[in-house]
């Protein structure tokens, strides 16, 4: 069932067009995650599904109820519509239980409760209750953020690129801990990031946005394996990009012969990811192999970098285990699994 429905959504401002045209649909229980470049609009969208924004045209409705027809719009705290931005918002003088409760009636018999079931769903340990914001990590900070925003029972999440400020490592565990609990919540959530990765990774359905325009949205497999076109490909991760010529399913590339989708023909580009591609030691067959000029160790994923025989390409950057890892210098031949996507005319 869809929650929340977007429709041709634009905006200006002044000169610059920051949306056109967006449409949108986020199924109930879901999570969607805008991604794009800065200036691509993606914080506009989320600042008008809020209210904080009125759009010059389009329409906006959750649940069935209409927020925004064009700049006539329901205000943002008639919405049902919790909120976590990027620094957690909370309020330093009020200790966490303060914070959470923020909004509660304080004469209601079960507010106490409420507050530490809230502390419990985000997994903080209930001995924080009585801390102020400055006493919690930047990970604690944004639970709690996150426990005041389910306290009010929202029918839809924003989560405007909460985890930026994190470490890498806590910005990974919180993603985690974010989809647990909006999951078990029963929430829908729309998340705004500019981290392709952390779309990836969190959402059921990503949306990529490019100068005011919606791309491409589906899920996060189906972008990934085959984007519209060669900007989203790059934006959504290391992609290996080759002028081929089609037949029948197969396209002449630099790399030899591979399988490609669809029934293209003629001449066109095709696309591999760095992860379908593996580096084998030469044994003499060379039909579609190179030179090793760069190995960079990453622990359990390498980059090996190979220069292509008699190909006017730059070197072609590879993902690979570091198990087996060749030298700069290296003859190697390169085996490729699965097939080569082929960008949409």
């Amino acid at each position: 069932m869809t929650l929340l429905t977007i429709e041709n959504i634009s905006k200006r401002y002044g000169p610059v067009q920051a949306l056109k045209d967006i449409s949108l649909e986020v199924q109930a229980g879901s999570r969607t995650a805008v991604v794009g470049p800065s200036g691509s609009g993606k914080t506009t969208l989320l600042r008008i599904i809020a209210g904080f924004e009125q759009a010059d045209t389009g329409r906006v409705t959750l649940d069935g109820d209409v927020l925004a027809d064009g700049p006539a719009a329901v205000p943002a705290h008639k919405r049902g519509i919790g909120i976590v931005s990027q620094d957690g918002a909370l309020f330093p003088h009020l200790s966490v239980a303060e914070n959470i409760g923020f909004g509660f009636e304080k004469g209601a018999a079960d507010r106490e409760k409420r507050i530490v079931d809230l502390l419990d769903l985000v997994e903080l340990d209930r001995g924080m209750l009585a801390r102020r914001p400055h006493q919690l990590s930047g990970g604690q900070q944004q639970r709690v953020a996150l426990a005041r925003a389910l306290g009010r029972k929202p029918r839809l999440m924003l989560l405007d690129e909460p985890f930026s400020a994190l470490d890498t490592g806590l910005r990974e565990n919180m993603r985690k801990v974010v989809a647990r609990v909006l999951q078990a919540a029963g929430i829908t959530a729309v998340l705004v990031t500019h981290d392709q990765e952390e779309a990836l990774s969190f959402a059921d359905q990503v949306a990529v946005l490019r100068e005011g325009r919606l791309i491409q949205a589906g899920s996060p497999q189906s972008l990934y394996l085959h984007p519209r076109d060669r900007e989203t490909a790059l934006f959504l991760g290391d992609a290996v990009l080759l002028p081929a010529i089609i037949r029948n399913g197969l396209a002449d590339c630099a790399l030899g012969r591979v399988v490609v989708e669809g029934n293209r023909q003629g001449k066109a580009e095709i696309m591999l990811r760095p992860e379908q591609i593996r580096v084998v030691a030469d044994d003499g067959d060379r039909s579609y192999g190179g030179r090793v000029v760069e190995v960079e160790f990453g622990g359990a994923v390498c980059t090996v970098a190979v220069s292509l025989d008699d190909v006017a390409l730059p070197p072609i950057r590879i993902k690979t285990s570091s198990v087996g890892l060749p030298s700069r210098g290296d003859l190697v031949r390169l085996d490729i699994s699965g097939n080569a996507h082929v960008f949409e005319r």
